[in-house]
């Protein structure tokens, strides 16, 4: 997901975030604003893990979400043409 992306869907992801990673704090998430490199810093920071397995885990994370967003918008493509 690219960075406009992510700023714009922010409030919608927080909940997300803090589901996946629940040591984020809701100051964390605020400061955190939708910048990867922030998020994986916060990450590194609250689990005590090395800065490439919190880069590996929020890679992760936005990939599995990119392709449920692709699966939602396939499903409402083939709504609209049905």
């Amino acid at each position: 997901m690219n960075e406009d992306r992510v700023q714009g869907k922010w409030k919608q992801m927080k909940g997300a975030l803090k589901s996946r990673w629940g040591k984020l704090t809701d100051d964390d998430l605020d400061v955190i604003e939708g910048q990867k490199d922030q998020l994986v810093g916060k990450v590194q920071e609250r689990y005590g893990i090395a800065k490439d397995e919190a880069q590996k885990q929020v890679d992760e994370w936005n990939r599995v979400n990119r392709d449920a967003e692709m699966r939602e918008a396939e499903a409402e493509r083939q709504r609209k043409a049905s």
